[in-house]
């Protein structure tokens, strides 16, 4: 083994970040890409300080252009001398969104069934920029364009009550070292067809935008957006905190109840977490921001004054000093 630069790096990271993943049982997802290869092999050179207990898990979309991925990562695993398990999709629409979907549900029940609780994926800086510009042309807030965390919940086993963590531990790290150390290394990476495929709006950022912001605006776009996420994640943290204190002065003995007077007092920012708060913990769906909106213009209007239909035909009435939510039949 040889140490690199990314060894001290990625090894400095989980010392500052997640200490506790000491001795932990680690399930890796490897897709077959340099991504996860790269972090395949660093965890993998890294075990022994560590003292981890390694496996490999695999998601097959069984897409036509998946074919003989699964079977490489396979012998991948066996390479390394680690347990291997997979998941193989049924009839899974070609999509960004599907796939991404099953992935975590697929990589969610291997977790459980195998007794893991850390799932780690390769997502780089360059992952989490492009996150960052996808979301902010869809019109995304703070809460969107901080997506991409270090640390995700994906479920906790109803049997064993472990809560399954999601790490990404390489968001630190772009996609060209993770390239160039894979080269260095000479890993066998699979080059997925689909991700030369423009159709895909995150292939299109990749391939057109982020180039064509490094070459005409800053070379040093994807770190200067990955550290933008940074800020915004403490910064969304710190809002969300402060509103679902403010939140739970403002309802009550009445949940569907909000004292519309004490949330006039409250700058505009918060009284819209707290809005969509009331409305998520009334009607179990996140509102969006025209429903949120509707809502706020409610704080100072006359009274019997409503929105319009909300989903599930939900509404919310001025009522005195409250702000109630009613289900209209």
């Amino acid at each position: 083994m040889v140490w690199t630069l990314l060894h001290s790096r990625l090894h400095q990271c989980l010392q500052q970040r997640f200490p506790q993943l000491k001795a932990s049982r680690i399930l890796v997802a490897v897709s077959g890409g340099q991504d996860s290869l790269c972090l395949l092999h660093l965890l993998n050179d890294l075990t022994k300080q560590w003292q981890w207990h390694l496996a490999v898990a695999h998601c097959d979309h069984r897409w036509p252009t998946d074919e003989g991925i699964a079977d490489h990562v396979q012998r991948l695993a066996q390479g390394y001398e680690l347990p291997y398990f997979q998941r193989d999709a049924q009839n899974l629409p070609q999509t960004e969104a599907a796939a991404r979907h099953w992935r975590y549900q697929a990589l969610t029940a291997i977790a459980i069934e195998e007794h893991f609780p850390v799932v780690v994926t390769g997502h780089t800086q360059s992952d989490r920029a492009e996150t960052l510009l996808f979301n902010l042309v869809r019109g995304s807030g703070s809460d969107g364009l901080q997506a991409m965390n270090w640390v995700r919940n994906l479920a906790e086993s109803n049997s064993e009550k472990i809560p399954i963590k999601l790490i990404r531990p390489l968001l630190e790290i772009s996609r060209q070292e993770t390239g160039d150390f894979c080269r260095q290394e000479k890993l066998s990476v699979w080059e997925d067809v689909l991700n030369e495929k423009l159709t895909y709006r995150r292939n299109r950022i990749r391939g057109e935008l982020i180039p064509y912001l490094q070459k005409h605006f800053n070379p040093q776009v994807e770190r200067n957006l990955a550290q933008t996420v940074e800020l915004l994640t403490a910064e969304v943290a710190y809002l969300e905190q402060i509103s679902e204190e403010i939140y739970q002065t403002l309802i009550q003995s009445d949940p569907k109840s909000l004292d519309r007077r004490r949330l006039s007092q409250q700058p505009l920012a918060l009284q819209r977490r707290i809005i969509r708060q009331f409305l998520q913990n009334c009607q179990s769906k996140t509102a969006n921001f025209a429903q949120i909106e509707q809502v706020v213009n409610l704080i100072n209007a006359p009274n019997r004054s409503q929105t319009s239909s909300l989903p599930k035909q939900g509404i919310v009435r001025v009522e005195g000093n409250f702000l109630r939510y009613l289900t209209v039949d």
